[in-house]
């Protein structure tokens, strides 16, 4: 983020933090469509699958993904669109999860939003450039070194809860549908058609090939849903994204006009 020049200007932070709460509540809410048309009720894994299929990886797999198709620009607005995305989770995604009637905003005071609001108030007082020697080094190695330590973290979660609950073909099959099909439809239409800059179409092209989320894992164990659920969710849409990965982002880039900086 730092010496990102775009994220001074104000319409980029709003509409890149809008479209991260807004595509993942529509996301969710689709979800909850899908799982009530496949015959889940609250109790039985509704409001986990709605979550778990409504919510896209927008950071392990994310990030690798923009950073080879486009620029640094385009990864500093993806972690802008993220804040969003955490607050979407962290307040309605969390309240869906629980069963709560009101939304705990104390939850959205974590990690990553923190971090980003810090990199947002360096970028717009212009000091961002005065972070810089082995301080921004230990920063840059810090947050390299994160990222396999939280796979290896979430990956040791789903293996306790591996064969836990036999899979459900109604479930992988739904979430397949809600994660590669429909929300690719709605995040691809909202870059076409919402006046925004380049770089967050580029972000959304690539949010809309995502699979499922690993956060709405541990979210399910914590508040009370159904972890197995979103463990087939995730396993399910992360196989099939594979294959579908490419062809999403190929298609979306056509249909946005937009071009890689590597072929």
């Amino acid at each position: 983020m730092l010496g990102a020049e775009i994220l001074r200007n104000y319409y980029t932070l709003g509409i890149g933090i809008g479209l991260g709460f807004a595509l993942i509540i529509a996301g969710i809410l689709v979800g909850y469509l899908v799982g009530k048309a496949i015959g889940l009720e609250h109790g039985n894994g509704m409001r986990t699958f709605a979550l778990a299929a409504g919510c896209q990886n927008y950071g392990y797999t994310a990030v690798p993904v923009v950073q080879i198709l486009w620029s640094g620009s385009a990864l500093a607005v993806l972690f802008v669109h993220n804040i969003g995305v955490e607050i979407a989770i962290w307040s309605f995604g969390v309240m869906l999860l629980s069963g709560d009637r009101m939304i705990k905003w104390k939850r959205m005071i974590n990690g990553p939003i923190i971090a980003v609001i810090i990199g947002l108030i360096l970028v717009m007082l212009r000091v961002d450039d005065q972070v810089t020697g082995s301080f921004r080094s230990v920063i840059s190695i810090i947050g390299i070194g994160a990222f396999p330590i939280a796979l290896v973290m979430t990956g040791a979660a789903m293996m306790d809860l591996v064969g836990t609950e036999k899979p459900s073909w109604k479930i992988i099959l739904g979430s397949i549908l809600v994660r590669m099909l429909l929300v690719p439809i709605i995040i691809i239409a909202s870059a076409k058609f919402i006046p925004m800059p380049v770089e967050l179409k580029q972000v959304l092209v690539v949010q809309a090939a995502m699979p499922a989320a690993m956060v709405p894992i541990l979210l399910a164990k914590i508040y009370g849903g159904r972890p197995a659920v979103a463990v087939q969710i995730v396993i399910a849409t992360t196989a099939v994204s594979i294959f579908s990965l490419p062809f999403i982002i190929t298609y979306g880039m056509r249909f946005l006009n937009l071009t890689p900086i590597t072929p």
